[in-house]
Formats: C-alpha cells, structure tokens, sequence
C-alpha cells in the first residue's frame, strides 16, 4: 500500500509502555528508518539503544524525561535529561509540574522548564514540554504553554497518553496561538490515523507523537492507545 512519505517527517515513532522489550524497540527502530520518521521516542534506558539502532539514518532519538506525572523535582529531571542527551538523546520530552500550572505557579513552573532547557541546550539538542492537556483547564493551557516560551522551550506537547485524554485539534490550535509561529507544538495521545495527524497538522501541530506510525502512513487505523 502506498504511504503518505510527506507525513512521515512529522512522526516521533513512539515505544513508551514500561514493559517494552528490547526486541520490541529494535522493531521500531526499524520502522523508522524504513519509512523516514523524524524521531524515535523512548524511555531513558533505551536511549543508546535506539541511538546505535539508526545511528547510519536521519532519524532522530529522542527521550522522556519526569514521565509520566512530571512529578519529580527539577534537579532529578535535569540529571534525567543529562544522562538521555549523553547517551545519545537528540531530543528531550519534559513532562510539567502539572501541580503548579493547576494551582497557577508560573514562576514554578519556568523555573523548572529553564533549568531543563538550560542543561538540554548545552548539548544542542531539543526540549519539548509535555503540559498534559486532559489535566487543565484552558486558562492552564495557556500558563503552561507560556511558561515553556518564557523558559526557552522548542516545542509545546499535548501529552503523555497515560493520564487519561490526548491530543485534540482544540488543544493544538490553543498551544499554538498561546505559542505564536516560531515554537513547535506536538500533538501526542490518540493519534491513531492519517485523518487523526493531517487534522492536528491542520490545527497548528508541527510533530505527531504516534505508536501508531507505520498504520498512520499507510491510511491504516492504528490500534495502538498512543
């Protein structure tokens, strides 16, 4: 079946469940290169796995960090962050203090983006920030999206699929008027299909975080939950 190569630039080809097998994320590794993902998403203790898997392709590897709550203190998401980017992370996925931007701490909030951002960009890689959409309120989308601006962030990221919800074209087109053109926005939870991604595209999404990659490309629905 012929596949849509256009949309598979936006694609973080995505293998998050803990119970994930080595096998497993060869596979997908594999995938990616075949069908010219932008990235592989992982968890940290795959990074140099993945790394080593597409290291003679464009495809990029990318890392969760504070996933999934984004509960932990700044200072264990930034040695996370560290430790992904040296083992060969291009880009970092930060989950928020989702506490903060309920109760409206925006000062909180940038200082813990910043301090990711900083150590992320010591190594030229990318920092996006997942803000967990299904959690707030749109008045939080918004202090969320505009903490990560001011925190010097390179993408806005619906969410992590495991809390509930996922990416919607109202969130994404919220995320990117907060955002304005420059910063990237990424549609992730529940895009299962090519209408799913050319619709959250059409919203203002610039990456799609999908399991359901290869389905996506094909015009195939995607079984997958993220």
């Amino acid at each position: 079946m012929p596949t849509d190569v256009s949309l598979a630039s936006f694609i973080d080809h995505t293998l998050l469940k803990p119970e994930a097998s080595r096998e497993q994320i060869l596979t997908v590794c594999r995938e990616a290169v075949e069908y010219s993902f932008k990235s592989v998403c992982v968890n940290p203790v795959w990074v140099s796995t993945v790394r080593t898997a597409v290291k003679d392709s464009d495809v990029l590897t990318c890392s969760v960090i504070g996933f999934p709550l984004g509960a932990t203190t700044t200072e264990i998401k930034v040695l996370e962050a560290r430790g992904a980017v040296a083992d060969g992370a291009d880009e970092i996925d930060m989950v928020i203090n989702i506490a903060a931007a309920r109760a409206g701490e925006r000062d909180l909030l940038v200082q813990d983006i910043r301090a990711v951002a900083d150590a992320v960009h010591e190594h030229d890689a990318i920092l996006k920030v997942i803000i967990e959409t299904s959690l707030l309120t749109d008045e939080q989308k918004v202090l969320a999206c505009e903490a990560a601006v001011e925190a010097g962030a390179d993408f806005v990221k619906t969410s992590t699929g495991f809390n509930g919800g996922g990416a919607t074209v109202e969130d994404v087109a919220l995320m990117r008027r907060t955002v304005g053109p420059d910063l990237g926005v990424k549609a992730s939870g529940g895009v299962r299909s090519l209408e799913d991604a050319r619709a959250m595209i059409d919203g203002g999404a610039t990456r799609i975080g999908a399991s359901s990659g290869v389905a996506i490309v094909k015009g195939e629905q995607g079984a997958a939950g993220y």
